[in-house]
């Protein structure tokens, strides 16, 4: 679960780096073999996406002034 914005930020760059590998893989790699491969990341890009969905649909914490 995403707890602020830094690990917010964290996870959107890691979807992209698992987006980036899938990319490649698909140029390189045979389609049944792809497609053994991809399952996994595909199946953490959902989760991570469902836990950025989550995180943004919270409503934020008042900013303290000093």
């Amino acid at each position: 679960m995403i707890q602020n914005d830094t690990e917010l930020q964290a996870t959107q760059e890691r979807i992209l780096l698992f987006e980036r590998i899938l990319a490649e893989a698909r140029r390189t790699y045979s389609p049944s073999n792809y497609e053994a491969m991809a399952e996994g990341y595909l199946t953490e890009i959902d989760k991570m996406q469902a836990e950025v969905r989550d995180y943004l649909s919270r409503t934020p914490e008042p900013v303290e002034t000093a």
